[in-house]
């Protein structure tokens, strides 16, 4: 197995990738909601089913797409060329999203679900391919945490471009029309993110080669995959993180603009969280160099889980209390979230060994597919709670359970999730250890 250290650039270059896939992914977690319901004005119990719906077509993509990854051949590896092939139609799929055509309430709630769902298809096109790269470029745990952290560094920094210029964008572009501010800021952004793909293509390479042809049929690589227990723990974590942050995420706009009352606060809230993101990103590597990355990870859930309940009880017209917060929680968050990524590496050797294939493409779809499962749950369960609780949208004033739910959906829940999440991690078991066995017994070839 391939260890020879990575450069700089070449982690630069694969965090690019994700950079450019933040663009779209921390926009549909911060503003796609709001977006539906404010400025195209979809019914919101219409736009948490459309996030639920669309996943249905993942449960087939998602892994079709890994199995179809797993099986590339060309002379820039498997997985690479989907960055190049894909980034200009990831691109426009960007703009189609956050176009608001004048069709009547039905026509409008026919092509928001059209091409939110073919948004989806694109990230996954791109992102499956994207993810199991990282587990190809290098077989050295300390090598694949180092291009983690400077994965999720570029990342949260790329998220960050986008959310915090989204606003902005938009109003310098279309001034008070919001529907064209919106989709001219995309279209800007969704030209840079396309850029990130081009670099990351030219700037990796794939050394891990499996040790024989993966199987030939796609049934036994999806059953060995959910045989894999260590890949299952993974998918639960997944699940689990990616509901925290984006429940917290997609209430965040609502809670600065009705609990706050100041929803130009909102840029700068969020900036805050993602300054604490990249600081978090910085911090996983040398913690991580001294302490059991699995350790670093439950107990940094753990955290973020009474973080949560404390922002609950603090009262909402202390504004700095709640931006000390927000920051901490923005750092805690990103600290596990590369322990994660290199975790689901883990669970490929270990699968390896275990079957005698190496399904990259397919473990890494899967991983794919549960996160987005959690971020359409995260966009429904926040859809049909507000619904529930009488939200009204784009409405001056909001009623006492709006608000009410507008602040559990930011705090309680991801604190509930946080928890489950530390609980579930105890039963993961590819610790330092027993991954140093697992790489003797991948260069013994047995």
């Amino acid at each position: 197995m391939d260890t020879t250290p990575l450069s700089a650039r070449e982690k630069i270059g694969y965090g690019l990738g994700d950079a450019a896939s933040h663009i779209v992914f921390d926009n549909v977690m911060f503003y796609m909601a709001f977006f539906y319901t404010d400025v195209f004005r979809l019914p919101a119990a219409f736009v948490g089913s459309i996030f639920l719906v669309a996943r249905a077509l993942d449960a087939v993509s998602d892994p079709v797409m890994g199995w179809l990854a797993d099986r590339t051949r060309s002379r820039w590896g498997k997985f690479r060329p989907y960055l190049l092939w894909a980034a200009v139609p990831f691109g426009l799929s960007c703009v189609l999203a956050y176009t608001t055509p004048d069709l009547g309430p039905t026509g409008k709630m026919v092509f928001a679900a059209a091409t939110y769902t073919l948004l989806t298809l694109m990230y996954t096109v791109v992102n499956i391919p994207y993810c199991a790269l990282g587990g190809v470029i290098t077989a050295d745990e300390t090598q694949r945490i180092s291009l983690q952290s400077y994965r999720f560094v570029l990342a949260t920094a790329g998220g960050m471009l986008s959310t915090v210029l989204m606003v902005p964008l938009a109003g310098w572009i279309g001034g008070a029309d919001k529907a064209h501010g919106y989709q001219g800021a995309i279209a800007v952004l969704a030209c840079v993110a396309a850029g990130m793909l081009f670099l990351c293509f030219a700037s990796t390479r794939e050394r891990v080669l499996p040790r024989q042809g993966a199987a030939s049929s796609f049934w036994s690589d999806i059953r060995d995959i959910v045989s894999n227990s260590q890949w299952r723990i993974v998918g639960g974590l997944t699940i689990l993180n990616i509901l925290a942050v984006a429940t917290r995420g997609g209430a965040m706009m609502y809670f600065v603009t009705y609990i706050l009352g100041k929803s130009g606060l909102f840029t700068v809230f969020l900036a805050t969280y993602s300054v604490g993101n990249i600081l978090g990103c910085l911090l996983t590597k040398p913690l991580t160099d001294r302490y059991c990355k699995v350790s670093v990870f439950a107990w940094t859930n753990t955290a973020l889980a009474i973080l949560s309940a404390v922002m609950f009880f603090t009262p909402v017209g202390s504004g700095a209390p709640m931006f000390v917060l927000i920051f901490v929680i923005g750092v805690l968050h990103q600290m596990i979230t590369p322990i994660q990524w290199v975790m689901m590496s883990d669970t490929v050797d270990f699968g390896e060994v275990k079957f005698g294939k190496r399904l990259t493409g397919v473990s890494f779809a899967g991983t794919l597919f549960v996160l987005k499962l959690g971020l359409a749950l995260s966009g429904a369960v926040i859809g049909w709670t507000l619904a529930a609780a009488g939200y009204v949208s784009g409405g001056a004033t909001e009623s006492p359970s709006a608000m009410r739910c507008i602040v559990a959906l930011f705090t309680l829940l991801p604190g509930a999730c946080y928890a489950l999440s530390a609980l579930l991690s105890r039963s993961y078991r590819l610790r330092r250890r027993e991954m140093g066995e697992i790489a003797a017994a991948l260069n013994a070839g047995t």
